[in-house]
């Protein structure tokens, strides 16, 4: 079996393990590989299982607590000494327990060795109880019990998979995608709607399930088939002596039906114009096979049967979605696995019959369903729907293609293992309430799936940065003993992944800047390096900080028309000062002395490339006051502290209140929650205007919910929208590139913005129509 570069495999044989019995269950699997590292992962912690076993392939969940490295600061005790040469805060690594799901994916051949691994593994579970769901789950029920000494539990089948569908629809962004045969990028990955309900659910699993789904609890089984995915197989099987699914699905992608099918011009002689029927339309399924004297291929009868199938299901979805006057009907179940023909017969057929009206969407983690709402239903104790949740794209494996064409060692046999993870996150994520269209909103301004020419330059710039962001990592931690090694292999499974994504930029959804620096994250915590940039943002800091003063006299000796625009290039010019862009990550590691005033000689000159200047000033000019301004901050150092806050004490001056919203976990070298609270604290004790603000709260600081260096408007801090109404905020700002033009560029606020940026990458400006270290002044009123 081919393996994934970077991966070590270990074999497991059950004829070594003693040669034990099937325990009735004669077919299955003896043999089995196993990567313990990628698969099963942080089992020894795991504490509540759940199951969903199918006809044909198991799905397993458990939760588990993960041990990881957290970066901390914490201020210093200054009173009395002399801290001219003190680092501005100390800054530690601390061990933090967290909350992790865990689902995985397999062929029931295999459940006997995985339950014996698994029984191996097992060190800290607090259950007694595995909760069960699937057809399955009866079947296998003396065999679970007996390796893992847990009592199986069954649930609703029904339930499980509306809980599970509800689950993913909720907190994974990227989670629905329609089926599009003749685009570039056929995975066309939707936005969630707010509000998932209704819709129309439809379950392929061995038969079909329609169900429509109202509210959380509110739900209603409909209709059904008994032909699905088991008569695919089944039939299958039968036709060409193929046993296992995923070949079957390779002979259908190779098989031309039209040799087997007999089509409406086969009868007419072309099209049936009289009712409207194209003559390429399948008249009789496997039609031809009564007259042709001949032996028809493996691949064209599991094509014909292919269709057969998923134009019968997709014709009696749509009927049932038009009778319920539904316009949303999500396709889950084993039998979809991603197969282009699946979803394009689908699709074709509810497009075809609703006339357009209807759309088919499908699930990415669509065999997931049933072992996600059986693991909530025995987790309900817990509440985990008050949590939002969040998927770590370091372990989860992704949409993986069915191609043989495209990267071939996922689907080598049919005993791939699919892995999905999701990360409890500490606080529940909400959209900012000032967007105008929550339901329109689309947090990234360029899809990189769908534009092959930026796909690959971006690609090739974080491939290209993977060394040096490596090397970085290790040298954040000097003092530990391994971490070079980890280093190299947070080095190497990123790599992994950008292979895969090159290969296959569907993986993880709709493929943006902010979701390859949002991976690149998720693979630094997976190998403890959390934040590699914290000794930077220390001395920056602090370095900044001595130079406060003296910016805010000169600030203070200019008339307010000269203020404002000194203002606003101060701002610009910090946000110059990002080690994620590598033009300027060169010029500080080559120049220690490029500072404040060398950044503003660098920005472009007026007209910039995006310039509504002077509709600002005008609104400064005529306008009342803001009452609250939001404001999002990009990097430590002389951003926040030259840039940002005399921009904020200027507001304050004004009598708009602020908000300020950082980061609650570190990326890059932006500025963290944590390190603005000591920064400001320092801010203030040196000048009033900022310690008036913060001891009458009119100026607030709050977190983000984020720790990415882009920003989704739609997943915040459920206490940072709370402020955003409580304050009546009416101007948002947005500063540097990951934040306003990365994202947010195009997002539309129901109140005045700001969105400010300098174009510190070459190939972007030249896109843009600029040069590098363009500037980007985007000032916005919304529409009355």
């Amino acid at each position: 079996m081919p393996m994934r570069p970077g991966e070590e495999w270990v074999a497991f044989k059950m004829a070594e393990r003693g040669g034990r019995g099937s325990g009735g269950h004669g077919s299955l699997d003896k043999s089995i590989t196993l990567p313990p590292d990628e698969i099963f992962r942080n089992l020894e912690n795991a504490k509540r299982f759940a199951i969903d076993i199918g006809g044909s392939l198991t799905k397993l969940a458990y939760y588990s607590t993960v041990q990881h490295k957290v970066a901390r600061v914490r201020s210093f005790d200054h009173s009395g000494k002399d801290i001219e040469n003190e680092p501005l805060y100390e800054i530690s690594v601390q061990e933090e327990i967290t909350a992790r799901l865990h689902f995985i994916k397999f062929e029931n051949t295999y459940i006997e060795t995985c339950l014996d691994f698994i029984k191996d593994h097992l060190v800290n579970t607090e259950t007694k109880v595995i909760k069960a769901t699937g057809g399955g789950a009866y079947k296998f029920k003396d065999l679970i019990e007996k390796k893992l000494g847990l009592k199986v539990d069954k649930e609703d089948v029904m339930t499980c998979l509306i809980k599970g569908c509800n689950f993913v629809l909720r907190n994974i962004p990227h989670e629905v995608f329609a089926y599009q045969k003749d685009s570039d990028t056929e995975f066309r990955f939707q936005t969630n709607h707010p509000n998932i309900f209704p819709y129309l659910l439809v379950n392929i699993g061995s038969g079909v399930s329609i169900v429509k789904v109202e509210t959380e609890d509110k739900f209603e089984w409909i209709g059904g088939s008994s032909i699905g995915g088991g008569t695919f197989w089944g039939l299958g099987a039968l036709l060409t002596k193929t046993k296992k699914f995923d070949e079957l699905l390779q002979l259908a992608s190779k098989g031309q039906h039209t040799n087997v099918d007999m089509l409406v011009k086969d009868v007419y002689g072309g099209a049936y114009q009289t009712l409207g029927l194209s003559g390429n339309l399948i008249a009789s399924s496997f039609g031809k096979s009564t007259t042709a004297d001949k032996e028809f291929s493996k691949e064209d009868m599991a094509k014909s049967l292919l269709h057969m199938i998923s134009n019968d299901i997709g014709q009696l979805a749509c009927l049932h979605a038009k009778l319920h006057n539904l316009d949303k009907i999500y396709f889950g179940g084993f039998f979809i696995r991603g197969h282009p023909v699946t979803m394009r017969t689908i699709t074709y057929s509810i497009n075809f019959f609703s006339k357009g009206e209807v759309q088919a969407l499908f699930l990415r983690h669509e065999g997931y369903l049933g072992a996600i709402g059986a693991f909530l239903k025995g987790a309900e104790q817990d509440n985990p729907n008050q949590y939002s949740w969040g998927e770590n794209y370091a372990g989860s494996s992704g949409l993986m293609s069915t191609s043989p064409d495209v990267y071939p060692m996922q689907r080598t046999r049919s005993g791939t293992f699919d892995m999905l993870e999701m990360d409890r996150l500490e606080r529940p994520l909400v959209n900012l309430p000032l967007l105008k269209d929550p339901s329109a909103y689309i947090p990234d301004t360029v899809d990189l799936t769908d534009d092959a020419m930026a796909r690959k330059y971006w690609l090739t710039c974080f491939e290209e940065a993977l060394d040096g962001v490596a090397k970085r990592a290790a040298a954040s931690q000097p003092d530990s003993v391994d971490a070079l090694e980890r280093a190299e292999k947070f080095r190497q499974k990123y790599w992994n992944k950008l292979q895969t994504l090159r290969q296959q930029p569907f993986a993880y959804g709709t493929l943006t800047v902010r979701s390859l620096l949002d991976t690149r994250e998720h693979c630094l915590n997976e190998f403890n390096f959390p934040d590699p940039y914290s000794k930077v943002k220390q001395k920056e800091n602090g370095i900044a900080l001595k130079c406060f003063q003296s910016v805010i006299e000169s600030l203070d000796s200019l008339g307010w028309e000269e203020r404002q625009f000194a203002l606003v290039k101060g701002l610009l010019a910090g946000n110059v000062f990002d080690w994620g862009a590598k033009a300027v990550s060169d010029v500080l590691e080559s120049e220690p002395q490029f500072g404040f005033e060398e950044a503003k000689s660098k920005l472009q000159e007026r007209p910039w490339l995006e310039d509504s200047y002077s509709q600002w000033l005008e609104r400064l000019k005529e306008g009342p006051p803001h009452k609250c301004a939001l404001i999002f901050a990009d990097n430590s150092g002389i951003d926040i502290i030259l840039g940002v806050f005399p921009f904020v004490r200027e507001l304050l001056s004004r009598g708009t209140e602020v908000i300020l919203a950082c980061n609650s976990g570190p990326a890059l070298n932006d500025v963290t929650y944590s390190e603005s609270l000591i920064v400001t604290e320092r801010i203030a004790a040196m000048d009033s205007v900022i310690q008036s603000a913060l001891r009458e709260e009119k100026l607030l600081l709050v977190q983000t919910g984020s720790s990415s260096p882009c920003l989704d408007l739609s997943r915040l801090d459920k206490g940072l929208a709370v402020l955003v109404r409580e304050r009546k905020t009416d101007l948002v700002i947005i500063e540097g590139m990951g934040r306003a033009i990365h994202t947010n560029y195009y997002a539309a606020l129901k109140c005045e913005s700001l969105k400010l940026a300098v174009i510190k990458n070459s190939w972007l400006a030249d896109r843009l129509g600029g040069k590098i270290f363009s500037v980007i002044f985007k000032y916005e009123v919304p529409c009355k």
